[in-house]
C-alpha cells in the first residue's frame, strides 16, 4: 500500500511538471508579448524605471530557458507569481473563481450520474421494447452533440421561452441548474452507455441465473450482485469524466456568462497572462490526478480480488465453496460457480 501511494505521488509530480512545461511552451510561441504590450499601451503611465522593473520581474528581457527554470523554481516555494493584466496574485484569482466552477462541476456530475443511471436501468429493465429503443438512442445523442449546442438550446428554452431560469448568472441556485444540467447531460452519454452494457453483461452471468433459480427476485439480485459488479467500469470512467467536466466548464461558463475558472482561462489566454494560465493548468491537473488516485484506492473495496501493490489475488476453491454454501449448498449453483469463479488472477487495471 505504501509503495503504491509513493509510486502514484511520483507519477503525479511528473504529470504536473509535464502539464506546466507544455503550457509554458505553447504560450511562449504565441505572437506578441503581454508585458511589452502593457508598457507600450497608450494609457500606460509607467516611467522607464517602472517599465524596466516590470521586465526584470517577469523575466521578459532574459532568455526563454532562463525564464522557464526561474518560474519553475518558484513553484517549489508555492509562489505562482502575479497576474500581468491586473497585478493580483495568481493564488487570489484561483481561490476567487474556484468555488463557482466547483459548484458547477459538482452539481453537473451529480446530474450526469443520476441521468446515466436512469437511462441504463430503463434500457435493461423497461418492459416495452419501444421505450428501450428510445433510451438506447440517448447516450449516443448526448455524446455526439457539442456542449455549446446543448447549452444554447437549454438557455433558449428554459430562460427565454419558459422563463424558468435567469438568462445570466445572478448567484442563485436557480441560475446554477441550467449550466450544471448542460454539463451533466454531456457527461451522462458515455456513463450511461458503459453502465448499460455492464449491467447487460452482468445479468447474463451464470451466478445471476443461479440466484434466480434459488428464487431470488430481480430487485434483490440487482442490489446484491449486479449493481456492485457493474460499478467497476463506471468507477474507471468516472475518473476520466472529471477532465471532461473541467473542459466543459470553459464552454458552459462562456455560454451562461458565469464567472469561474473557465472564464478566467479564456481571458488569460487572450491576454497571454502566462502566470494565471499556468496556475489554472496546475490546479486542474492536480484535481484530475487526485480524483483518479482516489478512484484507484476505492477499487479493492468493490472487488476484493484487486490489490494496490501490483500483486495478483487468487480466487480459491475455499472461497467458491463458501459462496456455494451461502446459496444453500445447491449442487447446480456450486457447479455454476465452479465454472464462473475458477481460479483466476486479477491484477490491478
Amino acid at each position: 500500500m505504501r509503495r503504491y501511494i509513493l509510486k502514484r505521488l511520483a507519477q503525479a509530480i511528473v504529470v504536473l511538471w509535464a502539464a506546466y512545461t507544455l503550457s509554458f511552451i505553447l504560450l511562449s510561441v504565441l505572437p506578441g508579448d503581454a508585458i511589452r504590450n502593457r508598457i507600450n499601451a497608450p494609457d500606460s503611465l509607467m516611467t522607464p524605471q517602472q517599465a524596466q522593473t516590470l521586465l526584470e520581474y517577469y523575466g521578459s528581457n532574459r532568455p526563454l530557458i532562463e525564464q522557464y527554470f526561474r518560474e519553475l523554481g518558484g513553484l517549489f516555494t508555492g509562489d505562482l507569481g502575479y497576474s500581468i493584466t491586473n497585478g493580483g496574485t495568481v493564488w487570489s484569482l484561483l481561490t476567487l473563481n474556484l468555488p463557482s466552477t466547483a459548484k458547477l462541476t459538482g452539481l453537473g456530475l451529480v446530474i450526469g450520474l443520476v441521468f446515466a443511471a436512469i437511462v441504463a436501468l430503463l434500457i435493461n429493465y423497461a418492459k416495452f421494447g419501444w421505450l428501450k429503443d428510445i433510451f438506447s438512442f440517448l447516450p449516443a445523442l448526448f455524446t455526439s452533440v457539442p456542449i455549446f449546442v446543448i447549452g444554447i438550446i437549454v438557455l433558449n428554452v428554459f430562460a427565454f421561452d419558459l422563463h424558468w431560469i435567469p438568462p445570466v448568472d445572478d448567484h442563485t441556485f436557480t441560475a446554477l441548474i441550467a449550466p450544471a444540467a448542460t454539463v451533466g447531460l454531456v457527461v451522462s452519454g458515455p456513463l450511461a452507455q458503459v453502465l448499460s452494457n455492464s449491467i447487460r453483461l452482468t445479468r447474463g452471468q451464470p451466478f445471476v441465473h443461479v440466484m434466480h433459480a434459488k428464487g431470488a427476485g430481480e430487485g434483490y439480485v440487482f442490489r446484491k450482485d449486479i449493481l456492485r459488479n457493474s460499478s467497476l467500469p463506471i468507477l474507471t470512467l468516472l475518473g476520466l469524466t472529471i477532465g471532461e467536466l473541467l473542459a466543459g466548464a470553459v464552454v458552459t461558463e462562456s455560454v451562461y456568462a458565469r464567472a469561474g475558472l473557465g472564464q478566467l482561462i479564456v481571458t488569460s489566454v487572450n491576454t497571454q497572462d502566462l502566470p494565471v494560465v499556468q496556475g489554472i493548468v496546475l490546479l486542474t491537473t492536480a484535481i484530475y490526478v487526485t480524483v483518479n488516485f482516489i478512484t484507484d484506492i476505492v477499487y479493492p473495496f468493490i472487488d476484493p480480488r484487486i490489490t494496490l501493490d501490483g500483486k495478483t489475488t487468487r480466487v480459491t476453491r475455499t472461497r467458491r465453496a463458501a459462496t456455494a454454501e451461502e446459496l444453500g449448498g445447491d449442487l447446480v449453483g456450486a457447479a455454476e460457480l465452479s465454472k464462473e469463479r475458477s481460479p483466476v488472477e486479477v491484477a490491478r487495471p
